[in-house]
């Protein structure tokens, strides 16, 4: 029997979006899972294990970005010199696969297990993962039956133009593939866990449920005198609510402005602080466009402030700054920005179709409604500007919970368990 019954070398795959030691976030494909596999591979570094983080190479970016000395951002180029949306990304996975093993075999790169996320490199780590004969964990961060699930009754395309689009067919198909063969799934909420029983015939013992991780360091409250000065610098107010996220349909955004009349009815001094979009995409730019629009419409317009893409830099203290922070999506996975909103002191108010809010104790840790109810989700927001002692609360209460449940180092060492237990089912 072997001693070394632990992972030490892990082989991360993420392919998608714009994956670096410094990411890009807020361009196309870029923002929550592009945090989650790179702070778990910090994470999983600083635990003493060696890290490549395996990505596209496209535009011009170098080869590797060295993080530490024990792990690294490799990047191997398919697809062409452009950006490709991750609905079309799988279309080029088999020039990955035989670029990456050619690439570590003429290196002589080794490693103990595979860990994919997202459907696209779920497929290609399930090829190599077979071709080097080692352990294949995934995550799918979304599932393709949800997603059509909620887009199909909240969007204006018809069935086929959706089809053409977002490719749910396909995706279902590999999905389940992935699923069926992958050695274990780890899901990020019950909710997930439910879904990959139900719909993709995923046996219980194959998935493990460990949500995502913040940076604890990062985020955390500051005094009131400091968020003051904070608020006159962002020009945020105390009776302001930030919104931030990618220009998706997913995200509802339009469904948080549908929700502002109830807000401002109640806290007549009430705005929206919406942070939505990327400065450089002619396409966010339209469905920002649409959202003033609407705006408009409901006679509001002097309500909100635009302020698009935060700088990384500021994120901490935006989170800081408002007297609410609001995640308004019609489908969310978890909500990342929820958790690092909360553990800066913020009252949150989240949405219930994802899986925060099946772990949060309402009016303690956080509120939850539903974005599809206008007025629900509006009187929601005015509550902890209504009551301070409910926002005090809430405040204090939302970042334990989040600090102490959702730090990354916790959450990577639950996932190398995991890693680990096959490691031993091999050894022994």
């Amino acid at each position: 029997m072997s001693l070394n019954t632990s992972i030490n070398s892990i082989l991360i795959l993420s392919t998608h979006g714009y994956v670096g030691a410094e990411p890009e976030l807020g361009k196309p494909d870029t923002g929550g899972q592009v945090v989650y596999v790179l702070e778990l591979a910090k994470r999983f570094s600083r635990l003493g294990r060696r890290v490549d983080l395996v990505t596209r190479r496209f535009e011009n970016q170098p080869e590797v970005d060295e993080i530490n000395e024990n792990c690294r951002v490799w990047r191997i180029p398919f697809g062409g010199k452009k950006f490709i949306r991750k609905e079309d990304m799988h279309d080029y996975m088999d020039d990955f696969v035989t670029n990456f093993l050619s690439a570590i075999r003429s290196r002589g790169a080794q490693y103990d297990v595979i860990y994919s996320h997202y459907w696209d490199a779920g497929w290609a780590g399930q090829k190599i993962a077979e071709e080097l004969g080692i352990a294949h964990i995934h995550t799918p961060h979304s599932l393709g039956w949800w997603k059509e699930q909620n887009m199909g009754s909240n969007t204006d395309m018809d069935e086929k133009q959706m089809e053409k689009a977002y490719r749910f067919q396909e995706r279902i198909r590999k999905e389940f593939l992935v699923y069926q063969t992958c050695d274990h799934l780890i899901a990020t909420t019950e909710q997930q866990t439910e879904i990959l029983q139900e719909r993709y015939d995923v046996l219980e013992r194959h998935v493990t449920v460990i949500p995502p991780g913040m940076d604890e360091n990062r985020f955390s409250p500051v005094r009131q005198e400091e968020r003051k000065l904070l608020q006159e610098k962002y020009d945020i107010r105390p009776h302001d609510v930030l919104a931030l996220g990618r220009m998706a349909k997913n995200k509802g955004h339009d469904l948080l402005i549908a929700s502002l009349p109830t807000l401002i009815q109640l806290v007549p001094d009430a705005r929206l602080v919406a942070a939505i979009g990327s400065d450089s995409s002619k396409q966010d730019d339209r469905g920002v466009s649409e959202l003033v629009n609407l705006a408009q419409e409901l006679g509001i317009t002097d309500k909100i402030v635009w302020p698009k893409y935060i700088p990384d830099d500021d994120l901490a203290n935006y989170y800081r700054s408002p007297g609410v922070f609001a995640l308004s999506s019609r489908y969310e996975p978890f909500g990342m920005v929820a958790i690092e909103a909360m553990a800066c002191g913020t009252p949150t108010v989240v949405t219930v179709h994802g899986g925060l809010f099946e772990l949060i104790d309402f009016g303690k840790h956080a509120l939850f409604a539903d974005p599809n109810r206008a007025a629900e989700f509006g009187t929601m927001l005015a509550m902890p500007m209504l009551y301070p002692d409910l926002a005090s609360e809430m405040s204090v209460e939302g970042a334990r919970f989040a600090r102490r449940n959702f730090g990354w180092t916790g959450i990577a060492k639950r996932i190398l368990t995991i890693f680990d237990s096959y490691r031993k089912a091999e050894t022994i």
